[in-house]
């Protein structure tokens, strides 16, 4: 049997979001007390209310979220096939906060991992970030990003899609946001907010980030796992 390694970060009210993005909300709206009765016999329920964003927690962008070009596809739209498949993952932790992870640096660290990044691949970048500022306001400002040459990196290696232990794959320093602009050119998806990834950093496994169907979403939460081989 394979073992599984949870990527995902917890949902919960107060956690920390991408600025200018919708907060978590969560709520109880029936209790075992409230529902007493309810039932002719002693059986009790209850279920809660939450309000998150599509873009909240950890998560895959739809195309159609950089994407304003009538056509490009809402996550309900994207083929699931997308959504999972081989993967590595490298380690640029060294990385300076709100510094570009130049190629060369990512050369180093594909180096590093002992792996092969073959084309069609998913990438995962463990940047540290969520080891260090995970839950805390910090998590949304310090940690570094990729620039255009290296989001050009990451369309010559032929990846399938790719992701990052932090709010965006770009610089939080950035006013271009260089990535984005990239996937919204090549068609290629990405998650944010992944987590543990030191769990999985230098190893080859497969990646599962499946998305809820959400009709005309630009984006979903995932509960993206890694599955590496007994």
């Amino acid at each position: 049997m394979p073992t599984i390694i949870d990527l995902s970060q917890e949902i919960y009210q107060g956690m920390p979001v991408y600025p200018g993005h919708l907060n978590t909300v969560i709520w109880d709206y029936h209790t075992h007390e409230s529902t007493q009765g309810v039932m002719e016999s002693d059986l009790t329920y209850a279920t809660r209310g939450i309000i998150v964003s599509d873009h909240g927690p950890t998560h895959v962008d739809s195309l159609s979220h950089f994407d304003p070009r009538e056509g490009a596809p809402t996550i309900d739209e994207m083929e699931l096939d997308r959504f999972w498949g081989p993967a590595i993952c490298i380690d640029v932790s060294d990385a300076p906060p709100r510094e570009d992870v130049e190629p060369e640096r990512l050369d180093a660290a594909l180096a590093d991992s002992g792996q092969e990044l073959r084309r069609g691949d998913i990438l995962l970048l463990r940047t540290g970030n969520w080891d260090r500022n995970g839950g805390t306001e910090k998590y949304l400002s310090d940690y570094p990003g990729l620039g255009a040459e290296s989001a050009e990196w990451l369309v010559e290696k032929g990846v399938k899609a790719f992701g990052v232990d932090t709010p965006t794959p770009d610089n939080p320093a950035s006013r271009i946001y260089p990535v984005h602009l990239m996937c919204r050119r090549e068609g290629v998806h990405h998650y944010e907010n992944l987590a543990n990834l030191g769990d999985v950093a230098g190893r080859r496994f497969t990646f599962l980030g499946l998305p809820l169907r959400f009709r005309g979403g630009h984006g979903s939460p995932v509960r993206a796992i890694a599955m590496l081989d007994a």
